[in-house]
């Protein structure tokens, strides 16, 4: 059973018993069953059906659920206290249709107060209901969360400090403290920036892509001293797009297992290039390296762990609104893309 069918349920079964409830409490008080107030009571179980599953859309949408305790109570209260009186006037309309109000009694102060408070009590009742499963669910989201990017930053901190990585880096810029000191002092800076970079991204749970391509440009820039002429790099990511947030490390591991699985498995080297752009309210990360993509690929070897990786992250932090793919795009470029919501 979905999500979706259970919220149905709820739906329909909470607020029909309460309905039902009522009218079982006005069926003992009066004595007598009446079809206009049964009519009227069916009606009014259907509106708070209706205007619940309104502010639910409202919340959603509004993105209520990241305000702070201070700013959410006042706007529920009077979202409450709005649906409470058009909940009664709505009802004193359609008794009004069938001839059941007296309006001398229903004008009366305390019926009005009743009449917009009760309805606006079962409404904050119902927040407050959801309120408490969204925050559950966000706080099981987040420990699922915390547990995948753990493994990634782990797995992550193996592959950039395993002793082949260090021996070819630290190798690199040996062959240049005598030829160029000057480029071994940036070789050592970046790969001090991916070290300093990747322990901190395993405490966020977003980055900006600004922040991201520091370490990716660090990354390339440290495989570039090995690969010399054999790497080439081209990146065309635009401006307005390197504020947006993504998960951390994410592209570095793409790129790396670009390098890794394509560009060094040539002979002659490749180009590795990276894209981003909007596409409406969406962003498209795009990483194309020479070489071919197998889906056979060993994961003991890294490749089939960092690509599910990313995509249990994506799915967990976006759900369906994320989408990621890898592709061979022709005989010698694989693509890997990215999509994410457009989000600051």
């Amino acid at each position: 059973m979905t999500k979706r069918t259970i919220y149905w349920l709820c739906q329909i079964l909470g607020w029909s018993f309460y309905g039902l409830f009522n009218y079982a409490i006005y069926f003992i008080q009066r004595g007598r069953f009446t079809l206009a107030e049964f009519l009227i009571e069916f009606w009014q179980i259907f509106f708070y059906i209706l205007s619940s599953h309104l502010l639910r859309t409202v919340i959603k949408r509004r993105g209520w659920m990241q305000y702070s305790i201070v700013k959410l109570v006042p706007i529920v209260l009077l979202s409450n206290l709005l649906l409470g009186l058009v909940n009664h006037l709505l009802l004193l309309f359609v008794s009004y249709l069938m001839g059941t109000v007296v309006w001398s009694v229903e004008m009366r102060t305390v019926n009005v107060l009743f009449g917009v408070l009760g309805p606006a009590a079962m409404y904050f009742l119902w927040a407050l209901i959801y309120f408490t499963y969204q925050y559950f669910e966000q706080y099981n989201k987040s420990l699922q969360y915390e547990a995948v990017i753990r493994e990634a930053e782990l797995q992550h901190l193996r592959s950039q400090l395993n002793p082949h990585f260090i021996f070819n880096a630290l190798n690199s810029i040996k062959a240049l403290v005598d030829e160029d000191p000057i480029k071994s002092k940036m070789a050592i800076t970046q790969l001090s920036s991916i070290f300093r970079n990747t322990l901190t991204a395993e405490k966020l749970k977003l980055v900006t892509l600004e922040d991201e391509m520091e370490t990716v440009r660090a990354y390339l820039g440290l495989e570039s001293i090995r690969f010399e002429e054999r790497l080439e790099i081209v990146l065309e990511m635009a401006d307005e797009t390197l504020a947006n947030k993504i998960p951390p490390m994410l592209v570095q591991t793409l790129v790396e297992n670009g390098v890794k699985h394509g560009v060094s498995k040539l002979k002659n080297g490749g180009k590795i290039g990276l894209k981003s752009y909007y596409e409406g309210e969406r962003l498209i990360l795009q990483i194309r390296n020479d070489g071919v993509y197998r889906i056979d690929e060993s994961p003991a070897e890294g490749h089939g762990r960092g690509l599910q990786n990313s995509r249990e992250r994506l799915k967990l932090i976006y759900g369906d609104r994320a989408q990621f793919r890898i592709e061979n795009e022709d005989k010698q470029v694989v693509l890997t893309e990215i999509i994410i919501p457009k989000e600051y």
